[in-house]
């Protein structure tokens, strides 16, 4: 079968499924179908939104489903007319065996990480946040548990010390959609050999990647400096590190962080998030074995400004602290 046969559904939503999408499109292969998450409210006047995946449906005049229960009948009734051979999931949702069961090449998902580790719904963010110097991508065949079918292929990508999520994730965005691509291809060409994930000799425990919530992404200052310092890139630009700014009269204020720097040096006892400030130009936050430099941050309903700019316009001073 050549690849202008091959009936393909595709399944995403995010920034990060539109390009293995426009990949597909843009290289000629079948895509019947495109199936992205309903519509949702967004901004100060909740107008609803579509998703990214939804905007280049659009553009590119591709037929679009946008179920709210993926085990609805009449979900499955329209599924069932597109006839797709094969479907490709990236940054969906979790599927039941009705919809990835049924094309009778199967389905397969592009997950962000080196399956079988990070299985889970942040696996960039928490890659970064521990530290790693490599992650990847991975397709792999769906079965009932969730991110544990038999691999495909698997791309290993470096993490420089300077990356934050952000950057990790538009470089695996992008080799994602070659991927994709070469997966389908290898698929088309029958040269695929899928291994169990058990049987791809991992060492060490495997590491989750949950997902995130607000209180996820806390600084806790009492930790390492290189701790904080990876903890706060594996979560910039999103959903984006924050601590507590205690002034004076005990009042606080919330920060986020986005970006630091290390300063390995030991400190005289000082409390944890304790800082030091000249006011104008840099804030160093007292930390296990160091300082964490904040070079970036953030006030409630203001932008996001590098910490010299903010302190043009906010006091703070050494009677201030962290927590």
């Amino acid at each position: 079968m050549k690849k202008e046969e091959l009936r393909i559904v595709y399944m995403g939503t995010p920034d990060f499924a539109v390009e293995a999408l426009r990949c597909l499109v843009a290289g000629g292969y079948n895509v019947v179908g495109v199936i992205t998450m309903p519509d949702k409210p967004a901004g100060r006047g909740h107008k609803l939104q579509y998703s990214p995946v939804k905007q280049y449906a659009l553009e590119h005049n591709l037929p679009l489903l946008q179920p709210e229960k993926l085990k609805n009948e009449e979900f499955l009734d329209a599924l069932r007319t597109w006839k797709a051979d094969l479907q490709i999931v990236v940054a969906f949702r979790m599927l039941p065996e009705a919809v990835w069961n049924m094309p009778r090449l199967g389905t397969f998902n592009l997950h962000a990480s080196l399956l079988p580790q990070y299985r889970g719904a942040a696996p960039i963010n928490w890659a970064v946040i521990n530290g790693e110097t490599e992650t990847g991508i991975t397709t792999f065949f769906l079965k009932h548990e969730i991110d544990t079918g038999e691999v495909i292929q698997q791309v290993h990508v470096p993490i420089a010390d300077t990356d934050d999520a952000g950057i990790v994730h538009d470089k695996l965005m992008m080799l994602g959609g070659k991927l994709v691509t070469e997966t389908v291809d290898a698929i088309l060409d029958g040269t695929i050999r899928s291994i169990p994930q058990e049987e791809m000799g991992m060492t060490g425990e495997l590491k989750p990647a949950p997902k995130i919530f607000k209180e996820t992404c806390r600084i806790d200052w009492k930790q390492p400096v290189k701790r904080i310092y990876d903890f706060v890139r594996g979560l910039s630009p999103y959903p984006s590190a924050w601590t507590e700014l205690v002034q004076p009269d005990g009042t606080t204020v919330v920060l986020k962080v986005f970006e630091t720097e290390k300063i390995i040096k030991p400190h005289h006892n000082l409390e944890a998030g304790s800082l030091l400030t000249d006011g104008k130009t840099y804030i160093h936050a007292a930390a296990q074995d160091g300082f964490v430099s904040i070079r970036s941050l953030q006030l409630p309903g203001k932008k996001r400004l590098k910490t010299d700019e903010l302190l043009r316009g906010f006091h703070i001073d050494n009677s201030f602290k962290m927590k």
